[in-house]
Parts: C-alpha cells; structure tokens; sequence
C-alpha cells in the first residue's frame, strides 16, 4: 500500500502525454526514476510519489482525493465533470474533439445525424454536443480502443473522436464535420488545508511549474545599443516587466537584457537590427521566477 502522507500527483501511464508530464516534472526539481511496469514512483528527494494511470481516472481520483495533484487532458476533465481546479494549461499534447464519417457518407452537417448511431470514448461531452444543438435521436455508442475501425465496420455511422494532426482519419477514408472543443494538458488539483505540509509542498512546486512554463515560453535576448536609440529599442523589446538597462565602457552604447516571447525572436532581431544594434543574441531559459 502507498503511504497517505506527502503529495500524492497521478500522471499518464503510457505516450506522449507521460513523456512531456515526466519531463515537467522534473525540470521542476522533482527526482525520480520509472521502473518497468511500477505504476508509482518515489521522489528520491521530496516526499512526493507520482501515481501513473489512466488519463481517464486522473480526474476522478483528483476529484475522490486520491491524490493532490493530477496532468491530464482537459478534455478528460469537461468528460468526467467532476469538481476539480485547473492550476495550469500546459501547452503539450494539444488536439481537437471532432465528430467524423466516412468521406463517401451522405452526412456533410452534424444535423444529418439525427437518428443515426455514433460511436466515442467520450458520452458525455458528444451527448451534450448533439443536445446543445437539439439534434435528436443520435444513438451513442461507447467504445474503446480504435474509434475509427467501427466507421469502417459499419457499426456506426460517424464517430466523436481526439484528433491530433488527422493522419489516422485520413488513412481510415473518414473526414472532420465538425469540431467540439480544443483541448490541452491540465495540471488539476483539489482542495488543500491552507498551511498543511501538503499543501506547502503543493504550492511550491506550482510556482516551480509556473516558472518551467515561462522558461518555456520566452527566451533571454541581449544586445547592445546606441545610446541614443535606447528608447526605440525598448519599445521594440519592452520585457516581461521591464528590460535591464546597462552603462558600457563606450558611453555611446547601452547593454539590454530582456525576455522575449520565443514566437517573436526572430521578428525582434531584425527590428533591433535594423535599429542599429549589435551583439544581439538569444539564450534558451530553464527556469524563471518572476
């Protein structure tokens, strides 16, 4: 049996889902080691253990108080409707909740459903999409495993499936209709007594996530300019809060540092260029406190 004491956070058993969840987690100090078919693992320097699971279960348990923390999708967490508070949208495993046919069905709009059978892992959600739209009669069939074989099986007329990059429905003959929802890896969580050991260990590693995830986002870009451009520049480079400004040697010339959003770098540079400054360069971030 698992201990009850220490932080307790459950993560995806299997893919890329666990794989981006464990890198998050240890890039947030958190020390341990998979072994094999061990479905839980103990942080060799925290008293904190990961629960590996289905990514299914992982709001439930969140939700029962199994465990403190959990990572899954959120379209797991809007399927399983349980009471849960979402710390953090993490920026991995993004996809799409879609309702698909076969390319050659005559169902071109959801409303052509009406009547018909879909098969989905997710009832609940595809319940609610077909009822929001007051389309009727949809018989849902719940399935495991590939969705997308029962489309071609005849088993059912159109299917309410995540759809990653839509290579396996395009290999499988089917076609997008319609989208549900986008959807993203969470870090949920569940109600905590403020000031309790557990809830100190929680709340330190959200700030240590929080900063992981700004790491993530922006890049550290220096450069030296004319003194008399300064103000130009920091219009172009105007920093999380505000850019660090820096006397050289040469009083005609000022050192920045600033953070960038990474989708900008490249943008930036050319603009802080063509402004007329030099030794511009650009170093990846780890961690951030800000």
């Amino acid at each position: 049996m698992l201990t009850t004491e220490g932080l307790r956070i459950a993560v995806p058993s299997k893919g890329r889902l666990q794989e981006a969840s464990i890198e998050l987690l240890q890039r947030a100090g958190l020390r341990f080691r998979i072994s094999g078919r061990r479905l839980f693992a103990v942080c060799s320097d925290t008293d904190t253990r990961i629960i590996f699971c289905n990514t299914g279960d992982v709001p439930v348990l969140v939700a029962e108080g199994v465990v403190d923390l959990g990572i899954t999708g959120s379209d797991q967490v809007e399927e399983k409707g349980v009471a849960v508070e979402t710390h953090e949208r993490l920026g991995f495993g993004r996809c799409r909740m879609s309702v698909a046919v076969h390319k050659d069905a005559p169902f071109d709009t959801p409303r052509a459903l009406a009547g018909r059978v879909v098969g989905t892992k997710f009832v609940a959600l595809a319940k609610r999409y077909f009822a929001e739209r007051g389309i009727e009669g949809v018989q849902l069939i719940p399935v495991q495993g590939a969705v997308e074989v029962m489309v071609l099986l005849g088993m059912v007329d159109a299917i309410v499936e995540i759809v990653e990059t839509g290579n396996s429905l395009v290999e499988n003959d089917l076609v997008e209709i319609d989208t549900l929802l986008e959807a993203e890896a969470v870090l949920i969580g569940r109600a905590l007594a403020p000031g309790s050991p557990v809830a100190q260990a929680r709340d330190r590693l959200l700030r240590r996530i929080e900063g992981v995830l700004v790491a993530s986002r922006y890049s550290l870009v220096e450069y030296n300019c004319p003194a008399d451009r300064i103000e130009e520049a920091t219009r172009i480079t105007p920093g999380f809060a505000s850019p660090t400004v820096q006397e050289l040697r040469d009083a005609r010339w000022l050192a920045v540092r600033v953070l960038v959003e990474k989708r900008l770098v490249q943008q930036v540079m050319d603009e802080l260029e063509a402004l007329g400054c030099t030794a511009i360069l650009e170093s990846e971030l780890r961690h951030t406190r800000l």
